[in-house]
């Protein structure tokens, strides 16, 4: 079939490259404008928990209630209760557009005590924007934002710094915008001079630096297409590039490095390509569907997070590898012999016969062949060492992500450090209890019930702050509740919202009976933490038998084996434990973080280990996939387990190394960024690439695979007349006899 598929390639070559130059100008053009698309909000709450029904019937009782912008003054010569401080912050504030404007409280207007500093010299306006939604009040804020601060304030003696949710979420959208400008302008050039050194010429070089550009382009022309039936999260863009242009390179380093084999073993280009196709083109397919089944495991949580990192990331892979299996051979087929041309050394020269008889003379096979030798002592050391560094994973702290995330030199970042320092605690994130139906409302079963709520530890006080009627309209806090429906209490509480004490307030909260018939819903910054962790909790072990499952079923129809699935598995696992035990020992715990310039919270994003899970799984099938062709490549073709693993490892060793490092380039872009969480995700994917390209496919697969011996190929007789009738193989005409009932 692939056979077949790169001849069709080869007579069809200049009409694939000209629909392909289509696509890309369309791509350019349409698809780049995908970045206004995308949302930026809350991403991460489940939908339907209890949380976000709290804050839906919430605003329909009362409005929305969301503090979009947060002004915080100081006068060091002037208190509150000074009235030149009262106008000259309302001089300020009168300018701003009405029409931009939906709403302003101060402490003036509304007398709350939690908008003034614990010294008194510092208070705070709490601004509501106009806008129907995100991307709205995003315009807006960015329209007045240079009127929030006017220079009249200085003139009187009163500072003015801008915060609150709009300003985070504006920043880091477009810290992320910037991300993605710095690591495409700084990878491509990179990548193309390792590419000319790893290839020698030029030509071939800028083979797979295409491949990339068209799978980023095309992606973000499929995400686009996307943001016009869901909700698509602008971070889904981080993972477009990144695995965009790794996987574009990662396939175009691989199939271009065996049409140079071929070159030299077949008598056409044509049949060049073909080879290349039934052989690289069938690996880059079954690595393909295996990295795309990991990340549509992101689309069984309901968060839009991961929801749109999964949808991201299939979009990409599917693009790389399209482009892959029709535009790289199609370009092969053009260039032929000329794909050396531009050298800047001299073409490895091979021994009469081809590349296959120049393997038991390189590093690698020797190098395979040390590590056979010794298998039980390797695979001990390196499980021990790698169980060693996942071991800080077993204590693992979750939280969620504020305004730390933020680089320690944004204004925006300061503002709310300072209101978590100066002012009553949780005075813009509060637990939020709204109280419907029943006898919620009535004087006494109201106070009983607040009284409990004040008996609960940690909690430092409550107050009710929306009453609204059974009939019309809604009053405010303080108005009496006789005959209201319903009624919203803020609670108070010592811990910081993103902390797991104060997740634990709410679970407390939430227990705690209610007024007599009353329905309660509880919600805000920590209510919705926790019920993001409980969603994901139950969503994880779905996600890892979707992924084991089908990892198992692709990698058996790829190679016959029942043992080769599940050690690779097993592998991964490894892999990925070292790689979240030294995610903890770097951002919970704070080392590093001087160096990597980031502020340790004492807690990890949850959704981020379950997004490096679903791509660092990907990617290591990547390179698993590639080695194990080559392998059995060659034990079909001597039955010699151990030679073909050694051969094996001579093909694939050094471009599974430069694969890894071509990619960390790409990485190492994001890992620079000035937003924490998507630090962490470039920092673990480097280490994971790391430790999978050196100590997993180098050392730890030859032992494994000297150790199993011929039983790596075996299977059950109805799997192999399986694996005989429906393997994604290739019939390869140097292929000798293996002995029955060894492979499938």
């Amino acid at each position: 079939m692939f056979e077949a598929w790169g001849r069709v390639m080869f007579a069809r070559r200049r009409l694939t490259l000209g629909l392909t130059l289509i696509l890309v100008a369309f791509a350019a053009i349409w698809g780049t404008g995908v970045f206004s698309e995308l949302s930026s909000g809350d991403n991460f709450t489940p939908p339907a928990s209890q949380s976000q029904r709290e804050a839906g019937q919430a605003s329909q009782a009362f409005g929305r209630d969301d503090a979009d912008v947060v002004i915080l003054y100081r006068s060091a010569a002037m208190s509150v209760s000074d009235p030149a401080y009262r106008q000259v912050v309302s001089t300020a504030l009168s300018v701003l557009p009405r029409a931009d404007v939906a709403r302003v409280s101060t402490y003036w207007s509304t007398g709350s005590p939690h908008l003034v500093s614990t010294d008194r010299h510092s208070t705070y306006a709490v601004i509501q924007l106009t806008g129907a939604d995100d991307a709205a009040r995003h315009q807006t804020y960015d329209a007045i934002k240079t009127e929030l601060t006017p220079a009249t304030l200085a003139a009187s003696g009163v500072t003015a710094r801008v915060g609150g949710n709009v300003p985070i979420e504006v920043a880091i959208n477009s810290e992320v915008s910037a991300d993605i400008a710095k690591a495409e302008g700084f990878s491509m050039p990179v990548l193309l001079i390792l590419l000319l050194v790893i290839f020698g010429s030029l030509a071939a070089a800028s083979l797979p630096v295409a491949i990339g550009g068209v799978a980023i382009l095309g992606s973000f022309t499929v995400l686009r297409l996307l943001t016009m039936a869901t909700t698509v999260s602008i971070y889904s863009v981080n993972i477009t590039t990144i695995l965009g242009l790794g996987l574009g390179i990662d396939y175009g380093l691989f199939m271009v490095t065996r049409f140079r084999e071929e070159l030299h073993r077949q008598p056409t280009v044509e049949q060049a390509v073909a080879r290349t196709v039934a052989t690289a083109g069938r690996t880059v397919a079954v690595s393909g569907v295996t990295v795309a089944v990991a990340l549509t495991s992101l689309m069984l949580f309901p968060e839009d997070f991961l929801r749109s990192m999964g949808y991201g990331g299939v979009a990409t892979v599917a693009v790389d590898m399209l482009a892959a299996l029709t535009v790289l051979p199609a370009l092969l087929a053009v260039l032929g012999h000329r794909v050396n041309a531009l050298r800047i050394r001299r073409a490895v020269q091979y021994p009469a016969g081809g590349p296959a008889h120049d393997e038991a003379s390189g590093a690698w096979y020797r190098l395979a062949h040390s590590v056979m030798r010794r298998p039980v002592v390797y695979i001990t050391v390196i499980v021990i060492g790698l169980l060693a560094l996942g071991a800080p994973f077993l204590r693992i702290s979750w939280g969620g992500t504020d305004a730390r995330t933020l680089p320690a030199a944004s204004t925006i970042r300061q503002v709310s450090q300072t209101l978590d320092r100066d002012f009553p605690v949780n005075s813009t994130a509060p637990i939020e209890v709204l109280l419907t139906g029943g006898r919620a409302a009535r004087p006494a079963d109201l106070a009983a019930y607040r009284h409990r709520l004040d008996a609960i530890p940690g909690v430092t006080g409550n107050q009710v702050t929306g009453v609204r009627a059974r009939t019309a309209g809604a009053s405010t806090a303080g108005a009496s509740t006789a005959g209201a429906s319903t009624v919203r209490v803020d609670i108070g509480y010592e811990s910081a919202p993103v902390s797991s004490a104060a997740r634990q307030i709410v679970a407390a909260v939430r227990d705690t009976a209610p007024p007599p018939g009353a329905t309660v819903l509880v919600g805000g910054t920590a209510a919705g933490l926790a019920d993001e962790l409980s969603s994901l909790g139950a969503t994880l072990p779905p996600m890892a038998l979707l992924v084991g499952v089908s990892t198992f079923v692709l990698l058996f129809l790829a190679f016959g084996s029942v043992l080769l699935p599940l050690k690779a598995i097993g592998m991964n696992v490894l892999s990925l434990s070292a790689t979240f035990g030294v995610v903890v020992w770097i951002f919970q715990w704070g080392h590093l973080s001087g160096l990597l310039h980031f502020t340790a919270t004492g807690s990890i994003d949850p959704t981020m280990p379950i997004l490096m899970l679903a791509v660092i799984f990907g990617l290591s099938m990547d390179y698993e996939v590639f080695l194990l062709s080559r392998i059995r490549e060659r034990y079909d073709q001597t039955g010699d387990n151990t030679a073909s693993v050694a051969a094996g490892l001579q093909r694939t060793g050094g471009v599974i190394t430069s694969l890894a490092l071509l990619l960390v380039i790409v990485i190492g872009a994001f890992s620079a960024s000035g937003i924490t969480f998507i630090k962490l995700m470039g920092v673990g994917m480097i280490v994971a690439l790391l430790v999978d390209a050196t100590v997993i496919r180098v050392l730890l697969v030859p032992a494994t695979m000297r150790l199993l011996g011929r039983a790596n190929w075996w299977a059950p007789p109805p799997l192999r007349r399986l694996y005989a009738r429906y393997g994604l193989k290739e019939q390869n005409p140097d292929a000798a006899p293996v002995p029955a009932g060894v492979e499938g």
